[in-house]
């Protein structure tokens, strides 16, 4: 039997996400991470499991990115399936081109690593087109959102 927080996304990646977000000064309680955390984790089982199962009815093992992109579209969130698609089709050019530019370099590998790192994060930063995400807290107790200005995060 496996470990509760086995199945879950790292706490630390999760926190370190939600601060980008918030101004420098915000504190995130440990209550709100984990509470994204189960969220985070539930939303990759969900699209995976729908993935998954796409997979199995066309007999493959391997669940690729086009797989939760099309899955992402199937389960209703078409802008996010639109945006990945985007970035798996600028990801895989740029593998490609990185691929080109080192292969017969034997004598250069160890630079050509250094320089695609660089690249793949240049990459990575001027890649992020996907839709922000609004967030709506909700009071438990009255079922509406809270009218409290220092509870609503703002980009």
């Amino acid at each position: 039997m496996t470990d509760e927080s086995d199945r879950l996304v790292p706490i630390a990646n999760v926190g370190r996400i939600m601060k980008q977000i918030l101004p420098p000064t915000a504190k995130i309680s440990k209550g709100a991470k984990e509470t994204m955390q189960e969220c985070v984790t539930e939303f990759i089982s969900f699209v995976t499991g729908e993935a998954s199962d796409k997979c199995h009815k066309e007999n493959r093992k391997t669940v690729n990115g086009d797989d939760i992109c099309w899955a992402l579209t199937t389960l209703g969130f078409d802008n996010y399936g639109e945006a990945i698609t985007r970035y798996l089709y600028k990801y895989r050019e740029f593998e490609r081109e990185k691929a080109a530019n080192c292969q017969g370099r034997s004598e250069e590998v160890l630079a050509c690593g250094t320089q695609e790192r660089d690249e793949q994060d240049q990459f990575l930063e001027t890649s992020s087109t996907f839709p922000s995400l609004e967030f709506r807290i909700i009071d438990p107790k009255s079922k509406t959102p809270f009218k409290n200005p220092s509870y609503v995060c703002k980009r």
